[in-house]
């Protein structure tokens, strides 16, 4: 009994790609068992072969879907799963049911249209305003089974939207990567589910729904329901919580690996993913330390309880990291790369990792992202223990929704702040110049796209 408890403890760990099994042969013939009473052996139907021992083990292996689950194995019965889902029924109580099985149809319904708008890419350009355009398209219906219509009422803007434009997240020649024109534009929204087809149950119309799915610059999109993240309210702190959030809060932990009292370097640190960053780093008991362009950004850092904020526009970053620490940082969590990861690269402390999410002063160049090669980094490395681990959100998708419950949860609780840029972006149409407004510099925390901000206005009076 105690061995299957212990192995149903550990199926969790199949988010994080490990899956623990039991297998539980009643008798075997070995010396131990031939020292028990022989008659209680026949009675239960004498020792199995190794071949049925074998056969139990293959069967555990090939069906996924069993992680923490026993195989018990007997003489009278076979091979059977323990606990059966009878008796696994004795022991559910109602009141702990994860909230996000089945969300709560708080609100309001809503009216599918037979048009509806979204931005699509028919060129590909690294520059967002010439590769897209607004298509008005009609609605299908009716909706997919397994797939689920969700009305986009936040959706969040990023720096690769200009690498999603130019192809450069497809694989394969520029002649393939053409091929795939025209396609949709965006990566992250939220929303409330309009519609579902057949065989989906973990979320119903009304649901509050997040997606980081292609083609949240949209009006309306159809997803897989699979692919839905049940939230508690469609708000723009929550789209904030996705590719920003999610990105520093996996990558800290799984790439960083990142513990307490350590030093942590967050560049860009003012951005829509740096507010995140840092105040994690903090919350792990961590001294920070973040660069920023200008007044009012340092101030937002230091009001989020940032150590030491070195604002480039009127101190060298270079001389401040090689004065106040000068056996280096332990962690530093870059987006901005170029010249910038030479100089994180450089003041990266003995055993000490540094973490890619991103490089976005390459994403706008004349010609857009071109790769850039750094000379003598595996030497560097290597002399130092260090680690350069690269981060891309989507290689992670078995760890979303538990990070995502995290950050939300400290954000009700008030330990973690979420700050969106004042600047207001209306309608499907305005999600270009929202692009555009990330890539100028000028932001402040998560830029936001309103989709839709006269249903906005109805969710915030609930």
């Amino acid at each position: 009994g105690g061995v299957v408890m212990f192995t149903r403890s550990l199926a969790p760990l199949k988010r994080h790609g490990v899956r623990v099994n039991v297998l539980c042969p009643e008798f075997v013939q070995t010396n131990m068992a031939e020292q028990i009473n022989q008659k209680i052996v026949h009675a239960t139907g004498g020792f199995l072969k190794m071949e049925e021992v074998v056969n139990g083990a293959f069967e555990l292996i090939k069906d996924e879907s069993k992680a923490g689950a026993c195989l018990w194995i007997t003489k009278r019965r076979g091979m059977e799963y323990w606990p059966s889902a009878e008796e696994q029924r004795k022991y559910l109580l109602n009141y702990t049911k994860s909230k996000r099985t089945v969300t709560k149809n708080v609100f309001p319904s809503i009216q599918t249209p037979e048009f509806y708008e979204k931005i699509v890419v028919h060129t590909l350009s690294h520059n967002f305003r010439n590769a897209t355009r607004i298509d008005r398209v009609r609605l299908r219906l009716p909706i997919e089974p397994q797939s689920a219509l969700v009305k986009i009422i936040y959706a969040g803007v990023n720096a690769s939207d200009v690498n999603f434009s130019s192809g450069r997240y497809f694989s394969g020649s520029a002649k393939e990567t053409a091929a795939r024109l025209p396609f949709d534009a965006g990566f992250e929204a939220v929303g409330i589910v309009a519609s579902v087809g057949d065989a989906v149950s973990h979320v119903k119309v009304g649901s509050p729904v997040a997606l980081m799915t292609f083609g949240s610059y949209a009006e309306f999109t159809m997803v897989p329901a699979k692919h839905l993240l049940p939230v508690p309210r469609p708000d723009p702190e929550v789209v904030a919580m996705l590719t920003s959030g999610l990105t520093a809060s996996i990558s800290l932990e799984k790439a960083g690996q990142m513990t307490s009292g350590q030093v942590v370097l967050v560049t860009a640190a003012a951005g829509g993913t740096g507010q995140f960053a840092v105040q994690l780093a903090k919350l792990a008991g961590n001294k920070v330390v973040a660069t920023c362009g200008g007044e009012s950004k340092a101030a937002f850092l230091a009001s989020l309880g940032v150590d030491r904020v070195i604002n480039y526009q009127h101190e060298k970053i270079k001389d401040v990291l090689k004065k106040e620490f000068p056996k280096g940082v332990d962690i530093i969590y870059e987006s901005v790369g170029g010249d910038m990861f030479d100089l994180c690269l450089n003041a990266l402390a003995v055993h000490g990792r540094l973490i890619v999410i991103g490089m976005i002063s390459q994403y706008q160049g004349e010609e857009g992202w071109k790769p850039k090669n750094y000379t003598g980094l595996c030497e560097k490395i290597l002399a130092k223990s260090q680690t350069v681990a690269g981060f891309f959100l989507v290689q992670h998708a078995h760890m979303w929704q538990d990070h995502l419950d995290k950050l939300f949860e400290l954000y009700a609780s008030g330990k973690l702040k979420v700050s969106l840029d004042p600047k207001k972006f209306l309608g499907v149409a305005s999600a270009v110049d929202a692009v555009e407004y990330l890539h100028s510099g000028k932001s402040v925390g998560k830029v936001v796209v309103c989709i839709d901000p006269a249903y906005s206005q109805t969710l915030a009076k609930l």
